[in-house]
């Protein structure tokens, strides 16, 4: 059944502070659409810098409510340390959005060492600091949230995705250990498990594994929704819906929880 166009989310995240990452596009800037229209100021975060503009300009938003922008790369650790680290010097957050580009593609007999090493720079470091950096703020107001975007593949790991595996499962357990130190500080830490959703990360891997099996993309995506138990790909939308929630004071008795939203797509409990 297609989405309701009216199904706005009764959820007020007014006076709140945001920052997205990813979110230039996809499942990020479909987050930083909900944050927005939820009432919350955002700060979306990406290296396409003409993406991130036509992205700001477009987000919902109300009087004194204002959005933003910081160009970072997470592929570069060294230059995303630099940038986030400055941001932080003069600016704080009240909810976090941890979220990057993915790692390649590759099965554990295609991936290198260093790779491992990239991959865990860019899915766990970046986490990790940015993290650390929002907290003192949070700490200090007692009320925070951190909301990791993970993947289906930490419980059920995907043949081609070693490298995505591998260092997700890291983030979300990280996430569960933080999650119990700064609970008393009213802080969540959850992390959400993504399915199929129809974003250009998705398209990328379907090219790939139809380029492989030498068959059209479309039937590798039919095959995809088929496999999922509501024979469809998820809204990025529907993503940004549970994020705001999560985001907000009505879920402020949910942290240390892995979240999936995948149409039924896990099989595991």
């Amino acid at each position: 059944m297609p989405l309701s166009k009216n199904n706005k989310m009764n959820i007020s995240l007014k006076g709140k502070t945001a920052l997205v990452g990813a979110s230039s596009g996809g499942i990020g800037e479909a987050i930083a659409r909900q944050l927005a229209e939820s009432g919350a100021q955002v700060t979306l975060m990406a290296r396409n810098e003409n993406k991130l503009k036509a992205v700001v300009n477009d987000l919902p938003k109300s009087v004194g409510q204002h959005h933003g922008y910081l160009l970072v790369d997470f592929s570069d650790y060294g230059s995303f340390e630099k940038a986030i680290t400055d941001y932080f010097s003069d600016n704080t957050v009240d909810i976090l959005i941890n979220n990057t580009q993915g790692p390649p593609a590759g099965s554990a007999l295609e991936v290198s060492i260093g790779d491992y090493q990239q991959a865990f720079d860019l899915l766990f470091k970046s986490v990790a600091l940015t993290t650390e950096l929002a907290l003192p703020h949070m700490i200090g107001q007692k009320w925070g949230r951190i909301i990791n975007v993970a993947s289906v593949s930490v419980k059920e790991p995907l043949s081609y995705l070693a490298l995505s595996n591998s260092i997700r499962a890291a983030v979300v357990t990280w996430a569960k250990t933080l999650a119990t130190e700064v609970a008393a500080h009213h802080i969540t830490v959850n992390s959400v498990l993504t399915g199929y959703f129809d974003t250009e990360r998705i398209a990328q891997l379907n090219a790939k594994k139809a380029e492989q099996l030498g068959i059209p993309e479309s039937e590798v995506r039919a095959e995809m929704e088929d496999r999922v138990p509501a024979k469809r790909i998820g809204a990025p939308k529907e993503y940004g819906y549970l994020a705001a929630f999560l985001a907000s004071e009505k879920a402020a008795y949910i942290t240390g929880c892995q979240i999936p939203i995948d149409g039924g797509l896990l099989k595991s409990l």
